[in-house]
C-alpha cells in the first residue's frame, strides 16, 4: 500500500464510523444504537474465546502430529484481529470483524495471503518424526555417554559448589 493513502484512511474510518452512527442512529435511536454497540462487543468476546479456543486445539494437534501450524496460527491472528474489530466501536469495522470469524474467508484471506507468510521453527528434534518430509540433514548436537565413560569432580572455584571457595 502506498505511504500516501495511509494518512487519509486514518482520517476517512473515523469518518465513515461517525456516518454509520447517524444513519443508524436516525434508524434505531439513540439507545438502539448504543445498545448494538455493546452487542457488538460482547459479541467478539464470545466468539473470540469460543473460536481461539479452537485454534489453539488446531495448533496442538498439528503440533503432535509433526507439521508447522502456519495455518491455525494465521486463523489466530485472523480470529484476534476480527475480535478487536467487533469490540472497537462502529459498524463498518463490526461488518469487517463478522466477515473474518467466518472460516470460509478466512480460509481465503489464507490461500491468498499465507504464501507471503513464513512460519519457521527454531526447535530440533532428537527422535525419528512422525512427518514424512522432516529430514535429518543436520548432524545430532549431543553426545550420549554411559555412567562409565565420564567422570564429574566437583569444581572448588564454583560458586555452586559446597567446597571451599578461592580467595581473589
Amino acid at each position: 500500500m502506498r505511504t500516501s493513502l495511509l494518512p487519509l484512511m486514518l482520517l476517512g474510518l473515523p469518518l465513515a464510523e461517525i456516518a454509520g452512527f447517524v444513519i443508524v442512529g436516525k434508524w434505531l435511536g439513540v439507545f438502539g444504537t448504543l445498545g448494538l454497540i455493546v452487542l457488538s462487543s460482547l459479541v467478539g468476546i464470545f466468539l473470540l474465546r469460543q473460536q481461539g479456543l479452537a485454534v489453539l486445539r488446531q495448533v496442538n494437534e498439528e503440533g503432535r502430529n509433526g507439521r508447522v501450524p502456519s495455518e491455525a496460527i494465521g486463523n489466530g491472528a485472523m480470529i484476534v484481529f476480527a475480535a478487536i474489530l467487533l469490540i472497537i466501536p462502529g459498524f463498518l469495522t463490526d461488518i469487517v470483524g463478522i466477515l473474518l470469524f467466518i472460516p470460509a474467508i478466512r480460509s481465503f484471506l489464507w490461500r491468498r495471503l499465507g504464501q507471503r507468510v513464513v512460519v519457521r521453527t527454531t526447535y530440533s528434534r532428537t527422535e525419528q518424526s512422525r512427518d514424512s518430509s522432516y529430514s535429518q540433514s543436520q548432524p545430532d548436537k549431543y553426545i550420549d555417554l554411559d555412567s562409565d565413560e565420564f567422570e564429574r569432580r566437583p569444581n572448588p572455584s564454583s560458586p555452586w559448589s559446597s567446597g571451599p571457595k578461592k580467595e581473589d
